[in-house]
Formats: structure tokens, C-alpha cells, sequence
């Protein structure tokens, strides 16, 4: 079995090679909010990276954000959308990984509305999604900057990359697959707790490289990554990997 800190070069290889694939997976987290020229920092009611990579944020009506950005001089308004990925399990410090996408807000044509709220509910159901018209505003972030926080370091995404890449085939179902498998995840777990000694470690969450652990020292914390023999391409898949990693770890 095979153990790489995030900073080491298969997590180096993992960036550079698919860091715009993790951004895209992050991408579909429920927690984002948006920081605008002016306005400050504040909690959006949902956001989406559409399948062609198109971004969408949806807003109050009545909040200032919107306002600012009908009356904005040059038709949009500088801002940056962040949307975080949060771990399910009880860690000390829960954060995964953050995204920032930065931009230009611009309001959505009104002859696009509705079928822009079809493709984000395509990617990402949600009720406020009923509201868009009514109470809540759809707008399009066009995307400069793309930039992936993880592990202690960042990673520079191109928006060209950004819009091209699909989210990770097990990131939609990683809490059942955690559920599911959690007895061989467990018997990992363990694997892991003996290679770090008497730092805790923690299951972080999967994904198609590997699995992932959080390790929490009395100070600090480190992610560490089992990787796969080979890159998986469906959930189908995940039991026969973990069993080749635990048969490798013995």
C-alpha cells in the first residue's frame, strides 16, 4: 500500500493532471457565497457549474447584489463566487477544499430564464430554483480566474480547463459509497492509523484516485491519499479497488 501526503507527488501529479476535474467536483458542493465589488461577502441561495461550464448564481431580488448588478455602468459587476466542500465526518477542522471563481456578474436575458433553470436544475436540484422570477434572480458569472484550495496549497485552473472538465464520476454518490463500504474503509482506516502512529486519523472521503484520510497531529492537520492501482471510471468499481489496496497492505 502506497501512502502520499497531499503535498507529495501524487498529490503534484493529481494537480496538474486533474486538478480541473476536483475544481468541477467541489463545484457541486451546496455551500457557496459570493464576494462582490462594494458590496461585501454574502451567502447565495444556490450556485452551478452548468455541463458546458457556464456558471450560474442564484440571488434575492430584493437583495443588493442584484441591484448592483442591473445598475452596474459597464452592464456587469466584478465578484468572486467561493464554494466550499465540508467533510461529513467529525474532524477537527471539517474543510476539504474551497473553490474561488472570479469574475463578472451580468444578468441573465430574460428570453434565457427559463431555459437556463432547467440546465442548473439538471446539474443541481434545488427549490429556490422555483423562485427565479419571483422573488430570486438567476445571474451568469463569466469566469477569469479559477483557483483550487486543497491540502495546504492552491492550484491554478484554466477557465478553458474549468469549463471542459465533468466532476468526478463517485462525487454525487460519496457519502452512500462511505456508508456502503464502510467496513473495508474502516479496515483502511486502520492500515493508515498504524503508518501515522499516534496521530489520530480520520476518513475524509473518496473519490476516483483514491481514498483519502485526514491525519491530526496535537497541532496542525495533514490529508494523506491510498491511491488506486488505476483511476476508476464508475462507483461500480470502489469494492474491488479497496480490496486490492488491503491486499496490498498486508
Amino acid at each position: 500500500m502506497t501512502i502520499g501526503r497531499r503535498t507529495s507527488s501524487p498529490a503534484h501529479q493529481d494537480r496538474t493532471a486533474d486538478a480541473a476535474q476536483r475544481a468541477r467536483t467541489v463545484a457541486t458542493r451546496p455551500v457557496a457565497s459570493v464576494q462582490a465589488l462594494g458590496l461585501g461577502t454574502s451567502r447565495l441561495l444556490a450556485a452551478a457549474t452548468l455541463d458546458d461550464g457556464r456558471v450560474l448564481v442564484v440571488v434575492p431580488r430584493s437583495g443588493g447584489l442584484a441591484a448592483a448588478v442591473r445598475e452596474a455602468p459597464e452592464g456587469d459587476l466584478p465578484a468572486k463566487v467561493t464554494v466550499t466542500s465540508r467533510s461529513v465526518q467529525p474532524l477537527r477542522n471539517p474543510l476539504r477544499a474551497q473553490l474561488e471563481l472570479a469574475g463578472w456578474l451580468t444578468p441573465v436575458p430574460a428570453e434565457d430564464e427559463a431555459d437556463l433553470v432547467l440546465a442548473f436544475a439538471a446539474v443541481r436540484p434545488d427549490d429556490v430554483l422555483l423562485d427565479v422570477g419571483l422573488t430570486a434572480t438567476l445571474l451568469r458569472l463569466d469566469v477569469a480566474e479559477v483557483l483550487l484550495h486543497e491540502g495546504g496549497g492552491c492550484t491554478e485552473v484554466t477557465p478553458e480547463d474549468y469549463a471542459a472538465a465533468r466532476p468526478d464520476p463517485l462525487g454525487a454518490a460519496e457519502a452512500d459509497l462511505v456508508s456502503e463500504h464502510a467496513g473495508p474503509l474502516a479496515e483502511l482506516r486502520a492500515r493508515v492509523q498504524a503508518w501515522a502512529g499516534d496521530d489520530p486519523v480520520h476518513l475524509l472521503g473518496l473519490d476516483r484516485h483514491g481514498v483519502l484520510f485526514r491525519v491530526e497531529p496535537r497541532t496542525g492537520c495533514y490529508d494523506l491519499r491510498v491511491p488506486f492501482p488505476a483511476p476508476l471510471t464508475s462507483t461500480g468499481e470502489l469494492a474491488g479497488a479497496v480490496r486490492t489496496l488491503l491486499t496490498c497492505a498486508r
